[in-house]
């Protein structure tokens, strides 16, 4: 999908699309954000965060501009700050929009969003393509993980996540980190409790790496 002078506009089309089907609820207010490129402070304490990922495409970095370009044609506002991600900005925004009592919706490609679903901040995703999306609150994320959103911190940090280069603890999946959380709440639980799984594989893998999860 390229214009006639053969500028490739298929994120940007894809982004449109997605941004019509949001303004199409009449939201209030919108905000937007971005990375700005520079280091994060989760890059600066572990060096292999997000090791590995591939570079953006070539024909994807022009197009933010143009992405930049629709959002200021509809008036909406582009958040970013330096040392952050622009996940840790929309959670911030989200958190105080909630405190001030409105309801949210998170628009993100990145399920990562769905830790900051409450009763009044609900997520929607795209699913296949940009179209089919699912809007996620409390009951649609404890459905799909068996947990509260809050604890998909906990999950991320024991089943690992190769996207962001996060190791997790070895030899455990989802199942079994979903149940850990289900277990024990939390990943500092699990830790002071360590001892009461039984011995094998899962007892000594989490001792060896116990570091790491707390990370």
């Amino acid at each position: 999908m390229s214009t006639a002078d053969g500028r490739v506009t298929n994120a940007v089309y894809g982004f449109t699309s997605m941004l019509a089907i949001v303004l199409a609820s009449r939201p209030e207010f919108a905000i937007a954000a971005f990375d700005l490129g520079k280091p994060t402070f989760r890059s600066q304490e572990y060096k292999e965060y997000k090791a590995g990922r591939r570079a953006m495409p070539d024909d994807l970095r022009p197009q933010m501009d143009m992405v930049r370009e629709v959002l200021e044609s509809f008036s909406i506002p582009i958040y970013g700050v330096e040392g952050f991600e622009a996940d840790d900005v929309i959670g911030t925004l989200a958190r105080i929009a909630e405190e001030r009592g409105h309801s949210v919706t998170i628009v993100s490609g990145d399920l990562d969003c769905l830790q900051l679903v409450t009763e009044s901040v609900e997520a929607l995703v795209p699913r296949r393509g940009i179209t089919d999306t699912f809007l996620y609150g409390p009951d649609q994320v404890r459905q799909r993980y068996g947990f509260e959103p809050a604890q998909l911190v906990d999950f991320k940090a024991l089943r690992g996540d190769t996207s962001d280069n996060i190791p997790g603890v070895p030899g455990v999946g989802d199942k079994t980190a979903a149940k850990l959380v289900q277990d024990y709440g939390t990943v500092e639980t699990l830790l002071e409790r360590a001892g009461e799984l039984p011995e094998g594989r899962l007892k000594t893998s989490l001792a060896a790496h116990a570091d790491k999860v707390r990370l």
